[in-house]
């Protein structure tokens, strides 16, 4: 676009800050995060792009940590960064106000530079709202961030409808700003599309409306372009494929696809931390649990800087070393993490106790730590970050109830029942010999609650027999053991008056024999149970994460053509 206001000059600043941001990001990924900061800080009083690559570290800074003040340095970058966009702006008067109103802007209005500083500014309204939508899963939260952000929504797809018009003009430097405009487009239709039918009709009455299919084509041809943004479009890629289908969805993020995006990055960067990372993570969804492991170990040791980078990779091991039972190595990874990050202390400590639980008689506890002492100061650990408090928090608070009485229940297997929490039985599945072993945890701790059965004071008996009936479900399902699988998911639901405080047990087990049914061709009668789960049950624990599920299980069900 031409039409600068400072002849020549604009553009080759534009140009020049794109390379220097560019240089700055190429530091960064081979893990030269405070001299990348240092580079960026510089400028970034006077240069758009500057601080918003100075912002987005930051933003990932604090995604990683939840620390407070993390939190509030990034948020105040971005107040700075939307005054510097400001700047770029043409003025107008109220001249053109009025015929804004009446005929929308005309190209001849903008220079170069002002569709880049517009771009940038809401680049900054929707990574905010990421943050915030990670930190909360609440629905009400999503409807009111939703709003918050419509302008930049609109915004981005008027700047999509610009550079499609006839008489646009590129500039030398528009690939960066297509770049912008593919990740704005991509991330808030594949965000809108993921979200329950009765928040997205509450969403499409104020003017949203998500297409997963478009959002991931903008991201895809975002992240396969040469432009500024194409290692976010990448990155938001693998955080969907790898991450956000399986906490946010049944487990049906398209590993191959993760696996091309990655590997042009791990070949460039091969020490670089954040692809170490997502290597890591494609090994654990594709079953490869040594490899995982092998891969996050890897991404501890390349750089000793940040060590946020490190906490990602603990929490991960953990899981890791649940899946293949080696519980003191679990536990060592949840203690790092109670000890060294702030996310959410309530979850670690409940982790550690969860493990020390499933210690044997004659195993020796780590510096003689009690797993009834753990489990009764998780309430007392619950925080709220940026005012919000975190769902498995309040998860990990109601089943520590058991023990605040003076003769405490135990919990009966409760690191297998938080790993169904994130799905982690969808990885589990994918490794055989790991789920037989599983399977066989899960029908020992079926065979202690028989025990229990006479003794009248266990008030959560119950509870924990539909427990294990819903996990024994989901081994014999990747076990291909269908009918039992079945059979199991049916108990809970015979049972659900019997249930007395696991209420999230009913409708889990109503979603996971639906997509046992869509597994073999029961199509109608799975949409029923789905239905069923979504609109009969409420207020039970992580609500909002199991409506997602719901919501991707009716997407999969309703593209299954009738008579398939």
């Amino acid at each position: 676009m031409s039409r600068d206001t400072g002849g020549g000059q604009v553009n080759s600043d534009l140009k020049s800050s794109l390379s220097e941001c560019m240089t700055a990001l190429d530091m960064f990924l081979n893990n030269k995060f405070q001299e990348a900061l240092a580079f960026l800080q510089a400028k970034s009083k006077d240069s758009m792009y500057h601080i918003l690559t100075y912002a987005t570290i930051l933003e990932m800074q604090a995604m990683m940590t939840f620390d407070p003040q993390d939190i509030v340095n990034a948020k105040n970058i971005m107040k700075e960064a939307q005054a510097v966009c400001q700047r770029f702006r043409k003025k107008s008067t109220v001249a053109d106000s009025l015929s804004n109103l009446v005929h929308g802007q005309s190209l001849d209005q903008f220079t170069e530079v002002f569709p880049y500083s517009w771009n940038v500014a809401y680049c900054f309204k929707l990574s905010k709202n990421c943050r915030t939508r990670r930190m909360d899963e609440n629905m009400v939260s999503f409807i009111k961030g939703g709003i918050k952000v419509r302008n930049s929504y609109q915004t981005y797809k008027e700047l999509d409808s610009l550079q499609k018009c006839a008489n646009y003009i590129t500039g030398e430097s528009h690939c960066h700003f297509e770049g912008g405009v593919k990740l704005g487009v991509g991330a808030f239709n594949l965000t809108l599309s993921m979200l329950p039918t009765r928040i997205l009709r509450l969403l499409e009455f104020v003017g949203f409306s998500g297409n997963k299919d478009y959002g991931l084509s903008q991201l895809q041809e975002g992240a396969a372009g040469h432009s500024f943004r194409a290692l976010l479009c990448t990155l938001l890629l693998l955080c969907y494929h790898t991450f956000l289908s399986f906490v946010l969805g049944t487990g049906k993020g398209n590993v191959e696809e993760a696996e091309k995006l990655l590997e042009p990055y791990l070949k460039r960067y091969p020490k670089g931390v954040i692809f170490l990372f997502f290597a890591g993570r494609i090994e654990e969804i594709k079953g490869n649990i040594d490899l995982a492991i092998q891969r996050f170990e890897e991404c501890c040791e390349a750089q000793q800087t940040w060590k946020q980078f490190h906490h990602m990779c603990y929490w991960q091991l953990m899981w890791c070393f649940t899946y293949k039972q080696q519980w003191k190595m679990a536990y060592f990874y949840a203690d790092l993490l109670s000890k060294e990050n702030s996310w959410s202390k309530a979850t670690y400590v409940y982790m550690k106790a969860a493990y020390l639980s499933m210690f044997e008689e004659d195993d020796t506890k780590p510096f003689g730590e009690d797993e009834v002492k753990l489990f009764r100061q998780v309430p007392s650990l619950k925080v709220k970050i940026a005012g919000k408090s975190l769902p498995t928090e309040k998860f990990t608070i109601r089943k520590t109830r058991r023990y605040q009485a003076q003769n405490p229940v135990s919990l009966s297997i409760p690191p297998l029942e938080m790993m169904y929490i994130w799905n982690g039985y969808a990885v589990l599945g994918k490794q055989r010999v790991l789920t037989e072993k599983m399977l066989l945890t899960l029908s020992k701790a079926e065979e202690n609650l028989k025990g229990q059965e006479r003794a009248s004071e266990n008030d959560f008996l119950r509870d924990d027999q539909c427990l294990i009936k819903l996990l024994k479900g989901l081994c014999f399902k990747y076990l291909d053991r269908i009918e039992e699988a079945e059979d199991c998911f049916k108990y809970i639901h015979e049972n659900e008056k019997k249930i007395k405080y696991d209420e999230y047990l009913i409708p889990n087990a109503l979603l996971e024999l639906a997509l046992l049914y869509l597994q073999t061709d029961r199509r109608e009668e799975a949409i029923k149970l789905l239905e069923n789960a979504k609109h009969n049950y409420k207020n039970y624990s992580m609500e909002s994460r199991t409506h997602f599920r719901i919501q991707d299980a009716l997407l999969q069900a309703k593209s299954i053509p009738n008579g398939c």
